[in-house]
Formats: C-alpha cells, sequence, structure tokens
C-alpha cells in the first residue's frame, strides 16, 4: 500500500497587511519529502497521526510537503501553486490520500484554497479515498465536502487534540480501505459569524456544541465536528458549519448534522463576543491585580498574532503605562528594526528608541506612529526555543533575533518575526521570569491560556485597534453573503 500523507496550513485573514510568502511556511519555507517526514514524525500535528497509522500497516509513504504559516494575510499565488503542486504531482498511484489542512485559507487569487486543492487532487487520483483533518477554525466550503471521503475537525480550542483528530480520520480512512465503514457526510452551514473569543470548547455555547457531538458519536456517529469557522476573512460564508460522518447511512448523518446546527442556532448569542472599552478592562486589571504576588495577564486581542495581526502594535501598552501600570512584561513584539538597534547598542546600552506600528493598518482607518522608549538593552539571544507543551509539544520555535528592553516600569521582547507566546519559554529563553511580573502583557486570544493561566491570577481580555480587533465594523468586507448574524438580523431554516 501507497499513502500519500501532505500538510499545508494556514488561516488567512484577508485584512490583514502581513504577507504570506512561500518563505512564511516554515523557519526557511515549507519542508518537502523526507524533511516533511522528520519535520512532523514524533511531533503532536495531525500528519503525525497519519504517519503512525501507515507505519503500523507498513505502507510505503509519500510525503511531498509540510507547510504551516502563521495567520496573515492572503496566501502569495505562486506559493499556494508551488505547495498543491507537490501534493497533486504525488497523488497518482497512491492508495489512500490523507491531507493535515487548516480550513481557512485563502490565496489571492482563490478563496477556498482547501476545496480547490481538494477539487485537483480528486481529479488526479480518481477514485483514490481522501481523509481531511481541519482545524476547528475551518471555513467548509461545498467544493470540500465534494472532494473528500472523510472529514473530522478538532475538537479543543485552545487546540490541544491534533494528533488525535488526524488519528481518527485516518483510522476511518483505513477502516474504509478495509471495508469495515462507508463513510458518508452531510453537513449543515449556519448564517452566523462566529467570534474566535467565544469558540473556547471549554465554556459556552461551544462547549455546549462539542458535547452534542460527542454524544452523537458515542451513539454510533463515525465523526461529528463543529467547526466554528474563522469571520476575518471577506469570502462568501466565513461562518460556523457541522459535519456529520455516518457508516453507510446518508440520513442518520443528515440528522446529525442539522440537530447540532439547530442547537448551535438557538444558542447563537453565545457565540457573539462584546468587548468592554479599552480604559474599563485595565482598570478591572489594576484591581485583581491588588494584594496578589502572581501576574495578571493582559490579552492583546485586538492584535493577536495567530489570528493575523501585525503582532507590532502598542495601544495597551500605551494605555497601560499612561494608566500608571508597572512591573509589565510584555511581549513578543515583533519589530525587526528595533531588534536591529538594539543589536547595535549591544547589552548593557542605554537606548531610545522607536518601538512597534510600522505595519500599516490605514487600510482599516487606523493611524498610528511608533512609541519612543528609553530603557536599556537587557538581552540579545537568537529567538530559538522548544514547546513544553500542551499546545505543539517538542516543537522548536524561531522568533528571530530577539532582544529585551527595560524601561523600568515596563520590560519588552522584540523579535524579528511575528510569534503566538505559546510558552512560557518565550519569556524564560531570553532571561526573563514571567512568574515575577505583575502584569503579563500577551498578544494572544486563546493559545497563551493553557500555559500562562495556571501561573497567573487572573486574565482580562483587552480589545485595542489593529487587524484582529473585535470591532467588526472597521473591517471592509465586499464578498460575503448577507444577512449573516450578528452583523444582520439573519433566518436559518435547517436546510
Amino acid at each position: 500500500m501507497k499513502v500519500l500523507i501532505a500538510r499545508l496550513n494556514h488561516e488567512t485573514n484577508t485584512f490583514s497587511p502581513v504577507p504570506t510568502p512561500l518563505e512564511a511556511f516554515g523557519e526557511h519555507g515549507p519542508d518537502y519529502d523526507e524533511a516533511a517526514y522528520r519535520a512532523n514524525h514524533g511531533q503532536r500535528t495531525a500528519m503525525a497521526a497519519f504517519i503512525d497509522l501507515a507505519q503500523a500497516r507498513q505502507a510505503a509513504l509519500v510525503t511531498p510537503v509540510s507547510g504551516w504559516a502563521y495567520p496573515s494575510g492572503p496566501v502569495a499565488a505562486d506559493a499556494y501553486e508551488q505547495m498543491c503542486a507537490r501534493i497533486i504531482a504525488a497523488a497518482p498511484g497512491c492508495d489512500a490520500i490523507l491531507l493535515d489542512l487548516h480550513g481557512a485559507m485563502v490565496a489571492e487569487h482563490c478563496d477556498d484554497g482547501e476545496g480547490e486543492l481538494l477539487r485537483r487532487v480528486r481529479a488526479a487520483a480518481p477514485g483514490v479515498p481522501i481523509g481531511v483533518a481541519l482545524d476547528l477554525h475551518g471555513n467548509v466550503t461545498q467544493a470540500m465536502m465534494d472532494n473528500a471521503d472523510v472529514i473530522v475537525g478538532f475538537k479543543t480550542y485552545p487546540h490541544v487534540d491534533m494528533y488525535e483528530t488526524g488519528d481518527h480520520a485516518g483510522r476511518l480512512l483505513f477502516d474504509m480501505l478495509d471495508g469495515r465503514c462507508r463513510p458518508i457526510l452531510a453537513w449543515r452551514q449556519l448564517p452566523l459569524m462566529t467570534h474566535t473569543l467565544r469558540s473556547a470548547t471549554g465554556q459556552g455555547a461551544m462547549r455546549a456544541a462539542v458535547e452534542a457531538a460527542g454524544r452523537l458519536e458515542s451513539q454510533g456517529l463515525l465523526a461529528v465536528s463543529v467547526l466554528a469557522g474563522f469571520s476575518l476573512a471577506d469570502i462568501e460564508r466565513p461562518c460556523i458549519s457541522v459535519i456529520a460522518v455516518a457508516d453507510g447511512d446518508a440520513a442518520a448523518a443528515d440528522r446529525a448534522a442539522a440537530q447540532v446546527a439547530a442547537q448551535i442556532w438557538d444558542q447563537r448569542d453565545g457565540f457573539v463576543y462584546r468587548s468592554d472599552p479599552l480604559d474599563a478592562s485595565l482598570a478591572r486589571a489594576v484591581g485583581m491585580a491588588a494584594g496578589q504576588d502572581r501576574p495578571v495577564l493582559l490579552l492583546d486581542h485586538g492584535d493577536n498574532c495567530n489570528s493575523g495581526g501585525t503582532c507590532d502594535t502598542t495601544a495597551v501598552l500605551e494605555a497601560a503605562l499612561a494608566k500608571g501600570l508597572g512591573g509589565i512584561l510584555a511581549g513578543p513584539l515583533c519589530d525587526p528594526e528595533a531588534v536591529a538597534q538594539l543589536i547595535a547598542a549591544g547589552v548593557g546600552a542605554r537606548v531610545s528608541v522607536p518601538v512597534g506600528n510600522k505595519r500599516s493598518l490605514a487600510h482599516l482607518g487606523i493611524h498610528v506612529r511608533p512609541f519612543v522608549l528609553d530603557g536599556v538593552v537587557r538581552t540579545i539571544t537568537d529567538g530559538q526555543y522548544r514547546i513544553s507543551g500542551p499546545t505543539y509539544t517538542g516543537m522548536l520555535c524561531h522568533m528571530g533575533r530577539t532582544a529585551v528592553l527595560d524601561t523600568g516600569t515596563a520590560c519588552l521582547v522584540l523579535c524579528e518575526r511575528p510569534h503566538e507566546p505559546w510558552d512560557l519559554g518565550v519569556f524564560e529563553s531570553v532571561g526573563q521570569d514571567p512568574r515575577g511580573a505583575r502584569y503579563l502583557l500577551l498578544k494572544s486570544r486563546m493559545y497563551c491560556r493553557p500555559v500562562f493561566v495556571p501561573i497567573s491570577a487572573g486574565l482580562v481580555e483587552c480589545d485595542s485597534p489593529g487587524a484582529t480587533t473585535s470591532d467588526y465594523g472597521i473591517f471592509p468586507y465586499r464578498k460575503r453573503a448577507r444577512p449573516l448574524y450578528p452583523l444582520e438580523p439573519a433566518l436559518y431554516d435547517g436546510r
């Protein structure tokens, strides 16, 4: 048996000014062939699970590409075509195809990155079963449904079940090949744009939806996935979906998808996020910090790196300093120019440096200037550390060259590449102890929580002007369908 296994992950924020060239899909671009295998084997990705399942069957593996990029603007057309071409070229002659995809990729020339890829793969290898693992924030399309035999999405956010999702999808596909099941898919997509901060699977309406999906699986469905969608994409339907997979029973799959979708619609307000003014959020943080010996987390979700933020805005930092907050440890903040200046000055030097706000957000009506800060250069490193878990456990991270600027009231970790604070290593690798801060200012929504919440006194969500602000009114949507809740009143008839 010959099995094609590949990974291509990108969540596209079409409003982000951060470009997504081929080089973004890895430290120096995507991994190919043997390097793609090595990048995943033994890790906690869906592709790693595919590899383990195929090797357990002593199958011959073809791993043409593994590419993962931070959320950012539309994928460059040439990058998309090059990575897709490698997968398509490897498909003929294979007995099974397993793809680790995101589900919300938009390329410069194609709004449905995954659907178009799957269509091409199906055409290149007609009749070959295709199994897909999707991120919980995938924007599902009919082309994706039409060109895959098995689709399973993550059940956790923050995502800690990537490997388990790959194992689930892969087992179903191999069971199909062995004649032990006959997967049939059904889906529903609701006219509902969910907010990332309301797609956490440990609370609220999203938790209820995922639990409903799990109950249906325990009652005999092969898989039921709730895909929250990614609303910061100007495509026709950046909306929540439900995919059900039944064993040879189309009616059962359809009933399951309809049942979970109806529950979601009944609880639709639970997927809507309404942020507080920044000043009120900071006032709450001050009260929370009183008498505590652990840091309060300030989560700057208006510039969330892992939703396509520029990772360089300073609105929350400026407001916090103006309000008199001290003992702040912030980062990572992406500013290659500032990093170069700190490196040139050297450790121990006192500098005055313009920080942040280097990427223009004028297309969103946001006009800012760099924030000039005076401080001492404390540390300079290569910006590498390894994640201890639970998300992407063991993965080697590269922030680019990294430096720490200490202003006396705030320490800033400045790096060359946008970077999500996955791990305490973001700070510990540059000699900073996050446990000793009074406030930890992180450009994150969810991924920081499994690691940073346990060491904190609590968290405050801070909205700010940026490419991931919760104020959807600033985004110039042109392609999306109307009406979509909550931007307009909408009806859902269950179809």
